[in-house]
């Protein structure tokens, strides 16, 4: 998107931005918070009004408060023309891990061992992978226009379960089959 950016094919300055999810107890300065990847690998780079930017808030005193907040930001924009999403080993997306039901608004959930433990590589000590999230709910993803879910070869597992098996909380992804315009990428070795 930078290059596309550089070379004059795409302009930044009209759109607004809303982050899937954030790590709680992570400052936005931390190498490890949604905010500075974004911000270290996107926004940083092209002419995105800062404003204009949303990512959830890792360190809200009210996390009740802020997923309300955050929740009613999404539906006053109309929910979101085009959500990006990986999917984890357990078939989470966002951060909406298994569970007995589809969680609908943006909540804190606490991470999954599976979720930590695959997440540690990109810290120091396992220690130090946050244990609870902010993330969008379901609700709010199967609400956007069109929804591109990106796959690494180590997933097709997963995904082959997500969109070839039952439509279940157990593997939040699945509820992706219901979605009228999602396309997923299964990406190769």
């Amino acid at each position: 998107l930078v290059e596309w950016y550089k070379k004059g094919d795409l302009d930044f300055s009209k759109i607004s931005t809303v982050n899937l999810d954030e790590y709680k107890g992570l400052s936005p300065e931390h190498d490890q918070s949604y905010r500075y990847f974004m911000q270290s690998n996107l926004f940083d780079h092209v002419d995105i009004v800062p404003e204009h930017t949303r990512v959830p808030d890792g360190l809200t005193k009210d996390a009740k408060a802020f997923c309300s907040e955050y929740d009613a930001y999404i539906r006053s924009k109309g929910y979101v023309d085009m959500q990006l999403l990986g999917i984890g080993h357990n078939g989470h997306i966002g951060f909406n891990e298994p569970a007995e039901e589809f969680p609908v608004r943006v909540h804190t959930v606490q991470l999954a061992e599976s979720t930590i433990k695959a997440n540690s590589r990109l810290f120091d000590r396992i220690e130090d992978v946050p244990t609870q999230a902010v993330t969008m709910g379901i609700g709010a993803i199967m609400k956007a226009r069109r929804v591109l879910l990106i796959a690494g070869a180590d997933k097709r597992e997963i995904v082959d379960r997500a969109f070839r098996g039952p439509v279940t909380p157990a593997v939040p992804a699945s509820v992706l089959q219901l979605h009228r315009d999602a396309t997923v990428i299964l990406c190769q070795g």
